[in-house]
């Protein structure tokens, strides 16, 4: 449609035999009856028009001017009008006023000069259509921010509002143990939303750049199934669906990173468990084919309309839900999913009969090539310790005296609040040459040191710290909002032992206390 001409000639046999020049010439040309089919089909798309005078005189061209007129801000169609007079004649003059980009040839034509003259109209045209993708494309991404933004702002505002609510109750509940209780797992559990939020959001930034790096192993596909079918657990179980679970042969292999493909598995039993009404059936199954393992997981789900089956994988992109269902998350994981799967080799693709008839997501994995199961290595005991600080009572902790430097009020003495708590004797400085003086009266044992601060930041106050005499034996850790791999280098080459990324993970933190105190002990046993 983009290439061919709309050809308006005198009278029919004209018409044809311009027709047929033009065929042979491997130029496609559609032959118009009148100005309004001329008209409607350029609405339709068009390369080039091709008229003579003779069309102009005989017919109603201010129908054809006015269609122009009406062309969006991209479109200057190509035409090109064959006159006996030349630009002289009365209907060239009126066409190249009123018609624009035209083209006035002398009749009688030599057919090179025609086809020529056609050709580079129609490319010209060509560079048209393809200005327009491209505005389209900025107005689709621009829509797709707008939605973005109003999407973020929904999911932060979803778990914010409990977690204020959450405050007011404590100030009134008083000492009812229950009601805290409930209100702290309430306010624990809506954090921890928030913060797979912008997780998610650092994650694709991160396979954006090229920045991630996967950490490949020989793995069972069946125990990667397994646990993302626990990760996925809660979410497919509070929607009451019924899941049906096909395991691959034991034997099947990958080698890939499994802590991605956990992943990958579950975002596509999220996605399916989010798009299906509530008791809906989700099929997931996984096998070989051939060289691959092929993993499918299937819905009774709202479905995907055809002209997205494209899209979906793209980011930010969501199939409307109807009114009754309240859309959720960002539209990203999904392109995570894509990312992902890419990065070990592999592909996704998604299928659907249409809205209202499920979708099935289907992912295929290079399997690995020696299938021998590779042998278990077993802790001493048999059974793997726990992480440390995860289950650590306040007894066990180590006491050390603690250094929290944040220009964050708020974030400052509510984490030293939580360390007293702790058991620890802490100090909070609020910038980074008061944390330089309070460091060298208190002398820390564990330095915690935001990065983002005005003035002395935290990579320099880290500098500063580690040319300290007394603080040799300092643990020194960055707390900050920054997690990128670029932002964790910059730490370590300052002299930074760990970088935590804000909010705190508490038993993270309780578990390099630990080790620190571990470690002392050792030096000076």
């Amino acid at each position: 449609m983009k290439e061919r001409l709309l050809l308006l000639a005198p009278t029919p046999r004209d018409a044809e035999l311009g027709r047929a020049i033009l065929a042979e010439a491997g130029l496609n040309a559609l032959v118009c009856r009148d100005f309004e089919e001329l008209c409607r089909e350029m609405a339709a798309g068009a390369g080039a028009i091709l008229l003579t005078d003779v069309s102009l005189n005989k017919d109603d061209p201010e129908r054809l001017a006015g269609a122009l007129r009406q062309q969006p801000a991209w479109s200057d169609i190509p035409i090109i009008l064959l006159s006996p007079l030349g630009a002289d004649s009365p209907a060239a003059v009126w066409a190249m006023e009123m018609l624009g980009n035209v083209t006035v040839l002398d009749q009688p034509v030599r057919v090179m000069t025609l086809v020529s003259t056609l050709r580079t109209a129609v490319k010209a045209r060509q560079r048209q259509y393809e200005l327009r993708d491209r505005l389209d494309a900025l107005h689709q991404a621009d829509r797709q921010k707008d939605e973005f933004l109003a999407t973020l702002s929904h999911e932060l505002r979803n778990p914010l509002a409990p977690i204020r609510n959450a405050l007011h109750v404590l100030r009134l509940a008083g000492d009812d143990p229950q009601t805290r209780a409930r209100v702290l797992d309430t306010m624990e559990r809506q954090t921890g939303h928030v913060i797979r939020l912008v997780d998610d959001l650092l994650e694709l930034s991160r396979i954006n750049e090229g920045r991630i790096v996967l950490r490949k192993e020989r793995v069972k596909l069946t125990s990667v199934l397994r646990s993302a079918l626990e990760s996925s657990a809660p979410i497919v179980e509070a929607a009451g669906h019924e899941l049906v679970v096909t395991e691959p042969p034991a034997e099947l292999l990958l080698h890939a990173d499994p802590v991605r493909l956990i992943q990958v598995i579950a975002n596509l039993l999220n996605n399916a468990a989010k798009y299906t009404d509530r008791g809906g059936r989700i099929v997931i199954s996984a096998q070989a084919e051939g060289s691959e393992a092929v993993i499918r997981v299937r819905d009774t789900g709202v479905g995907i309309p055809a002209d997205m089956l494209d899209r979906i994988f793209d980011m930010f992109v969501q199939v409307e839900l109807p009114p009754d269902r309240t859309r959720q998350g960002l539209g990203i994981g999904l392109t995570l999913v894509k990312r992902l799967v890419e990065l070990h080799g592999g592909t996704v693709v998604a299928h659907s009969e249409g809205p209202g008839l499920g979708s099935e997501f289907i992912v295929r994995l290079p399997a690995f090539a020696d299938q021998r199961v590779p042998p278990v290595h077993r802790q001493r005991g048999g059974v793997a310790a726990p992480a440390a600080g995860t289950e650590r009572r306040k007894s066990d902790l180590p006491r050390f005296r603690i250094l929290v430097v944040d220009d964050h009020h708020d974030a400052g003495e509510s984490l030293a609040t939580l360390l007293r708590l702790l058991g620890h004797q802490v100090r909070v400085a609020y910038d980074g040459m008061a944390g330089l003086e309070a460091a060298r009266v208190f002398r820390p044992q564990v330095a915690l040191l935001d990065i983002g601060m005005p003035g002395i930041d935290g990579i320099e106050l880290g500098k500063h710290l580690r040319r300290e005499p007394e603080l040799d034996d300092m643990l020194m850790i960055a707390l900050t909002g920054y997690g990128r791999d670029e932002d964790r280098r910059r730490s370590s080459e300052a002299g930074f032992n760990a970088h935590l990324v804000k909010p705190v993970d508490i038993a993270a933190l309780n578990g390099m206390i630990a080790k620190h105190a571990l470690r002392l002990e050792a030096q000076f046993a």
